[in-house]
Order: structure tokens, then C-alpha cells, then sequence
């Protein structure tokens, strides 16, 4: 074990100095750990250095490696959570209160009004709007709404909540995408798609949904004779 020990040691400039064998890896695993990534025992990307909110170090295609498009895209995220929580908090009180038509049939519905004109009147407001929010966000760093930088009417913006928010705004947007996929699929609203799973699980679940696919197209558009 000595001999071991004198091998391990090397001689620079007169003094014995124990070469470091320590790996780097143990100590990136426990910050890792401590900050939670998305994925464990993973080195997130170095422009990630877990000081935004809701920094779980995923970006694998690197789009936040340019330091003023992360910051934009940080602010588009929580856009997009905020338009998803207010979507599916909109679409499961749609589906409990017995509204008609359905979410996903609402587009087909006669207001009485042209749609072109009203198409038109939509990319005029909303894009104002977003006009707006670009110009607020390159003055102030952050999103809101016309001259409100940020848009915080309830005084609810501060780090704890930042964090709550994109965690809120990340789960409704994979939720969302499961809505969507129930509405093509099954033909059905979440709550409902629910109920019918848990009435036979075995048979109304993905693969059966898809094997029933055909059929449940062919009821919602019957070809003509």
C-alpha cells in the first residue's frame, strides 16, 4: 500500500505533490440533484445555470444558448402557459356547466357574423396586442399587457409565485395537447374521455380509441350515399 501510495506522488520544482484523481462528476451530480433536473444524473447545458424559474436544465436543442433569446423565450413560455391555463380552466367549465357546442365544435358555429370579417377583425386586435407586448417586453425585460410591464393587477408577482406560475403553465399545456388528442380521437371533452375510461378501462383506453378510429370519423362524417 506504501508503494502504491509512493507511485501515486510525483516530484515538480523540488516538492512532492499528489496528483487530483477527483472527478468533477460527483459534486455536478449533487448540485444536479439539489436543483432538480428533468432528467437525474445529468449535466445541464452551461448557459442553464438554474437561476430562472422553473430552470429544470432541458434544452436539448440549445435554443436558449443566445443570452437575449433566452430571455425572450422565457417571457414566451410564460405566455403561452398563461393562453393554456385559461384554455383548459375554459374548456373543463365549458364541459361541467353542460355548455353547448362542444369546445372543439365551437369554430363551426354560426355567430352571425362574416368570417372573414371576423378573422380580420382578429389579426387586427391581437395583433396590436402582441405588437405591444414586443415593444413592452424591449423596454422592461418582461411581458404584460398594453402599457402594463409586467401585468400584475392582484400584486401576485414575486420569485415563489414565478415558480408555481410556469409549473401551472407547463402542466396546462401538456394538458392541452391531451384535450386535443381526446377531441380527435374519441370525439370526446377531457372529463368526459375520462368517465368512459374508468367505466371499462380495458377496452376504451389509447389502443382501442385508435382501433375505433375509423368508426368514430365515419359517425361524426358520414359519406354520402
Amino acid at each position: 500500500m506504501a508503494a502504491m501510495t509512493q507511485m501515486s506522488r510525483c516530484v515538480l520544482g523540488g516538492r512532492t505533490v499528489a496528483p487530483s484523481f477527483t472527478s468533477l462528476r460527483p459534486r455536478t451530480l449533487a448540485t444536479s440533484a439539489a436543483r432538480g433536473l428533468w432528467l437525474p444524473d445529468t449535466e445541464p447545458p452551461a448557459h442553464l445555470k438554474g437561476e430562472l424559474a422553473g430552470d429544470r436544465g432541458f434544452d436539448p436543442l440549445g435554443l436558449g444558448s443566445d443570452p437575449e433569446r433566452l430571455k425572450w423565450y422565457t417571457e414566451a413560455e410564460k405566455t403561452n402557459g398563461r393562453w393554456a391555463m385559461a384554455g383548459v380552466a375554459g374548456i373543463l367549465g365549458q364541459e361541467l356547466l353542460g355548455v353547448q357546442p362542444k369546445w372543439y365544435e365551437a369554430g363551426a358555429k354560426d355567430y352571425g357574423f362574416p368570417p372573414l370579417a371576423l378573422i380580420s377583425l382578429e389579426f387586427l386586435l391581437l395583433g396590436f396586442l402582441e405588437l405591444k407586448r414586443y415593444q413592452g417586453f424591449k423596454k422592461t425585460g418582461k411581458s404584460g399587457f398594453l402599457d402594463s410591464f409586467p401585468f400584475d393587477p392582484a400584486n401576485l408577482d414575486s420569485e415563489a409565485n414565478a415558480e408555481k406560475e410556469i409549473k401551472n403553465g407547463r402542466l396546462a399545456m401538456v394538458a392541452f395537447v391531451g384535450f386535443v388528442g381526446a377531441a380527435l380521437v374519441c370525439r370526446q371533452g377531457p372529463i368526459e374521455a375520462l368517465q368512459s375510461h374508468l367505466s371499462d378501462p380495458f377496452s376504451n383506453n389509447i389502443i382501442g380509441s385508435i382501433a375505433r378510429l375509423p368508426e368514430t370519423i365515419g359517425a361524426k362524417y358520414p359519406t354520402a350515399a
